[in-house]
């Protein structure tokens, strides 16, 4: 009897064993084939709990997701003979597991199978367009047919491209300095010609103010003269009123402004012999003599 429940426990324990190993999981996310002596048997491409021969069978297991591929960096040449570095990634999943795993048999040797045909197809994109397209003006058409040449060889791979995007394109570093120096040209001369136009702004708005300060100045020279001239005009009109009330009183006022300006303090010196400064007295006298008896000198 212990024989037999010792026996009984084995076979319980192989068959647990064995439906151990028959059983396996496919994950939302996965896809699998099921391989018998290295030949394809069942292709799962359904999540859930599947079956499998223990120790016959074997299962491969390959992502739905979609998965990156990263390409070395390339040098490719461009219509006119521009020379890049283009370093790009694609974006793919696994569609046909059975195609995949013929073709390429697993996700880790996907770089060099799939590798070369995505450089070999940038290259020869690359090399039918200009540098301006390929940097600026058609990137995006280049990279979109890159996508779908690299999509046609894939479907013999079982895989299908997403994407295909160039991270970079910079020109060769043997040429990069002497297109950087052409660019700093470019752009000093853009800087002489904007400091060019800017001193002859600066030129036409100072001649145009000059002109202004020179019309507002004649204008207000003019203006003053004009003033200036009917004040002179209305004080000489004033003392010739005033002179003509009085004439002897005039005269002598003359002769005294005669006299001021004639004999100005260190500035004029008369000699006289004193024969002579009796008839100075005189004559001074004489010059006042009808303005009556208060104006004339003392002696």
């Amino acid at each position: 009897m212990r024989t037999f429940l010792g026996f009984l426990l084995i076979l319980l324990g192989l068959a647990a064993a064995g439906l151990y190993a028959s059983a396996f999981v496919v994950h939302q996310n996965e896809q699998a084939i099921v391989l018998r002596f290295g030949e394809p048997k069942i292709v799962i491409q359904q999540p859930g709990l599947k079956w499998k021969a223990p120790v016959l069978d074997t299962v491969e297991i390959f992502d739905k997701r979609i998965l990156d591929l990263d390409t070395t960096e390339l040098e490719v040449t461009t219509n006119d003979q521009q020379r890049l570095v283009i370093d790009a990634y694609t974006r793919y999943r696994i569609t046909d597991p059975l195609k995949f795993y013929q073709q390429v048999h697993s996700q880790a040797l996907v770089t060099k199978v799939m590798g070369p045909v995505v450089e070999s197809t940038i290259r020869n994109v690359v090399n039918t367009a200009r540098l301006s397209e390929v940097v600026k003006d058609k990137r995006e058409a280049i990279m979109k047919q890159i996508k779908e040449t690299v999509d046609r060889e894939g479907k013999g791979y079982g895989v299908e491209v997403v994407d295909v995007r160039l991270k970079r394109a910079n020109l060769h570093p043997t040429i990069s300095k002497s297109v950087f120096a052409r660019m700093t040209a470019d752009r000093e001369r853009v800087a002489t010609e904007l400091r060019a136009q800017g001193t002859a702004e600066n030129n036409r708005v100072t001649a145009n103010a000059d002109r202004e300060v020179t019309v507002i100045r004649a204008e207000a020279t003019k203006a003053s003269d004009i003033l200036r001239g009917e004040g002179e005009g209305l004080r000489n009109k004033i003392f010739g009123d005033a002179y003509g009330q009085d004439p002897d009183f005039a005269r002598f006022y003359r002769a005294m402004q005669a006299c001021e300006t004639a004999f100005k303090p260190g500035e004029t010196r008369f000699m006289l012999s004193p024969d002579n400064t009796s008839s100075v007295c005189s004559a001074f006298t004489e010059a006042v003599k009808p303005l009556g008896p208060s104006h004339a000198p003392k002696p």
